[in-house]
């Protein structure tokens, strides 16, 4: 199995040039709390940055973290010494709860495992009977991407580029495929919506005179958009 600590140089890094990182992880999980009141017990697939655990705690009574790398839980505790929910180490195909959970987020998590069905249905089963499931992921057909093609920059849509391989994806989805894969983990799609419609790169967008307005329309506009967004947002179930 994969030792995570070798792809945590990224996470520990200063994400202060991440942009748009910085961005979707804190875009995403309020539109997820918009969807839910209030949970008795979440757990969070991943840790990366910690950008999204204020968020999806305030929505729940029990908030938990799966992680599997031990240099990205003692960075986050070293930089958040108000957490009080319980971070766990251990990797996603082995990790055997006490407890059924009424959310599981899996925010940018399929992208890296190596049998995406697998994960899919074993957290299936660690659903409470009306269980959730947040999915988000990278979108292989996102509008740049498509430019990209059109322009001969890439050969191949899912093709992984060097940022991706450092961060350890595995894959690059698009709506059909993810939604095969959640098919296949019989999961039922409840709701779909993008992440960030993003017409230019980033470099180009912040000649702009109000950058900060036109990242946060891209973002609103994007939510009708998914299959040209940057990432997709899907809300599944068990039925």
């Amino acid at each position: 199995m994969q030792n995570l600590d070798q792809v945590a140089e990224k996470y520990l890094s200063s994400p202060a040039l991440e942009v748009e990182n910085n961005l979707i992880m804190n875009w995403y999980p309020e539109r997820v709390a918009k969807r839910f009141d209030k949970v008795g017990s979440l757990l969070e697939l991943g840790l990366g940055h910690g950008y999204t655990v204020p968020h999806f705690q305030k929505i729940c009574d029990n908030h938990y973290v799966l992680e599997g790398s031990a240099r990205v839980i003692e960075h986050f505790r070293s930089q958040n010494s108000w957490y009080d929910g319980k971070l766990i180490e251990g990797y996603f195909e082995t990790f055997e709860p006490e407890e059924k959970f009424d959310l599981i987020i899996m925010g940018f998590v399929l992208e890296h495992v190596k049998n995406p069905i697998s994960i899919l249905k074993r957290y299936r089963e660690f659903l409470t009977s009306n269980g959730q499931i947040i999915i988000a992921v990278p979108n292989a057909k996102s509008l740049n991407r498509r430019y990209g093609l059109a322009m001969g920059m890439i050969d191949d849509i899912y093709a992984l580029n060097e940022v991706d391989l450092q961060l350890g994806h595995l894959r690059n989805y698009c709506l059909d495929t993810l939604q095969k894969d959640i098919s296949s983990a019989q999961l039922v799609t409840h709701h779909v919506e993008g992440i960030y419609l993003k017409p230019l790169p980033l470099s180009v967008l912040q000649t702009l005179d109000d950058v900060d307005s036109n990242l946060q329309a891209m973002l609103e506009v994007g939510v009708d958009f998914p299959e040209l967004c940057v990432a997709l947002l899907l809300q599944v179930g068990k039925n």
